[in-house]
């Protein structure tokens, strides 16, 4: 069984699996020796692999088809009850996977990637001395890749620590352990390439990028320090072979190990969860709001009924600390919000009409299932107007009316403005408005609108205070973000 998550057309991102296609990882010099580390850590690092028990299925290749015949021809019930029956006595095939973790307690707690160990019916763990211990799940976290398993000793086992891994620098040298194609116990050698990657496989990237060689196999085995702690969990490599080119990622033991402690306590992650959906703040927005820089995360809807919505955080409200950290770009804000305890009473700085607003929050737990995000906003009476055509914005505007509501699919519930029609080479096509969007909020100050008369006197208000964009929030598709437009040529 062999899993990947494709990130680009040609690169691939490893996950748990074994293949058999040789592909040597580029090699380095070592300071010294790895010699008496290997030694002292080699009995930490564990083979596991999985088992799925899957029931063949009729359609699989090499299961003969029913044959056809008219409809009531007596054939017709003698083959489909001998199909039947043999669908139902059809045998069993095992498919099986490997991976690599690591003891983290002497009791028999092991740490590993969820993707080593999903869908599992039986999971084996080999230790270094070929002892084979039957494993259960204590806790997985899909988001962060991350699973605990527990095993039973007839003796206690040896234990690695977590490290510092926000001490760890590019150019440092690490050590990665696995089981590599089945292989088992392989030490390998390399640096910290990068910090901080960003590889699209989760909300809470984060990885710590190295050269020391990752291949199939790997994948839950630690990557340490020197010193022999551990600072990152292998996950992922970037191909285009499914052998290593020396570029792999780890998850960092500061993430890992908050997320560990609870899979532990409570058999999942509980995180902290501040309710609102967000964007990146471009040199445009910023500009449109009045912020010397682009920093921080733009808020563009707020879940009802969630903290941020108790608490106050508006749409249009920047995000630029919080818990008294800076937030800089925007993907930072879900790994702080989730790290954050759950309850916990933190202070928010947001960029709110030109200027910098601090408010108390308190942290809820981030619902499992799927959050419908909904927006908020003073909600007025709609006023009744026909299609107005703002040239500075390069669209067509109409109130929202029963049958555009209709042509459009637009909720009952929906507010604003429709755009009924695009200029393509204006500000609006410019940047992909599309027709059937809702405009809701305009303007430096965020005025709610109801009627295209109230959005052409906002963007005359603009043009005469020399602004060169003015900030819209679009919603399209039952998602809601922000868009600057330049009006200065309007």
């Amino acid at each position: 069984m062999t899993h990947f998550r494709r990130v680009f057309p040609t690169l691939l991102i490893l996950l748990a699996h074994v293949a058999w296609a040789p592909a040597p990882g580029s090699a380095r010099g070592a300071p010294d020796t790895f010699a008496d580390l290997a030694e002292k850590l080699l009995p930490s690092v564990v083979n596991i692999s999985s088992t799925q028990v899957k029931k063949q299925k009729s359609n699989e290749p090499g299961r003969p088809e029913v044959p056809r015949f008219p409809e009531g021809s007596p054939f017709q019930d003698f083959f489909k009850e001998f199909f039947d029956r043999q669908q139902r006595e059809a045998p069993q095939r095992r498919v099986s996977s490997l991976g690599s973790g690591f003891v983290i307690s002497a009791s028999g707690f092991i740490v590993t990637n969820n993707h080593v160990i999903a869908d599992a019916d039986e999971i084996t763990v080999t230790l270094h001395d070929d002892t084979k211990l039957k494993a259960e799940i204590v806790g997985r976290d899909p988001k962060t890749d991350l699973a605990l398993l527990r095993v039973k000793p007839a003796k206690p086992l040896v234990a690695v620590p977590f490290g510092d891994s926000g001490k760890t620098r590019v150019g440092d040298w690490v050590v990665a352990i696995g089981n590599p194609f089945g292989l088992g116990g392989t030490v390998t050698a390399g640096i910290v390439s990068a910090r901080q990657r960003d590889i699209n496989s989760g909300p809470y990237d984060d990885f710590i990028q190295t050269d020391a060689s990752i291949n199939r196999g790997n994948s839950g085995g630690p990557m340490f320090n020197l010193a022999g702690q551990v600072i990152g969990i292998n996950t992922a490599i970037f191909s285009p072979s499914g052998g290593s080119v020396g570029i792999g990622f780890a998850i960092p033991a500061n993430l890992a190990r908050p997320i560990i402690e609870q899979l532990e306590k409570f058999g999942k992650a509980r995180r902290g969860w501040l309710g609102v959906r967000i964007q990146t703040v471009t040199d445009e927005i910023a500009q449109s709001l009045g912020m010397k820089t682009a920093t921080g995360a733009l808020v563009a809807s707020v879940t009802k009924g969630g903290p941020a919505q108790k608490y106050k955080i508006r749409v249009g409200d920047v995000i630029l600390r919080f818990d008294n950290k800076v937030v800089g770009e925007m993907r930072r804000l879900p790994r702080i919000v989730a790290e954050t305890t759950v309850g916990k009473a933190v202070a928010v700085e947001v960029w709110r009409k030109g200027k910098a607003v601090r408010l108390k929050i308190k942290l809820g737990e981030f619902p499992e299932e799927a959050a419908k995000l909904a927006s908020v906003g003073t909600q007025q009476k709609q006023e009744t107007s026909n299609a107005l055509k703002i040239g500075e914005l390069g669209m067509t505007l109409s109130a929202l009316t029963p049958r555009l509501r209709e042509k459009f699919k637009l909720d009952e519930s929906a507010k604003g403005v429709v755009v009924t029609q695009v200029q393509p080479a204006g500000p609006a096509g410019e940047k992909k408005i599309p027709v059937g969007a809702i405009v809701r909020k305009i303007g430096p100050d965020q005025k709610v609108v109801t009627s295209p008369s109230q959005v052409q006197e906002i963007v005359k208000r603009a043009h005469k205070a020399k602004l060169n964009t003015i900030l819209v929030l679009i919603e399209s598709g039952g998602n809601q973000r922000f868009v600057a437009l330049n009006i200065a040529k309007g």
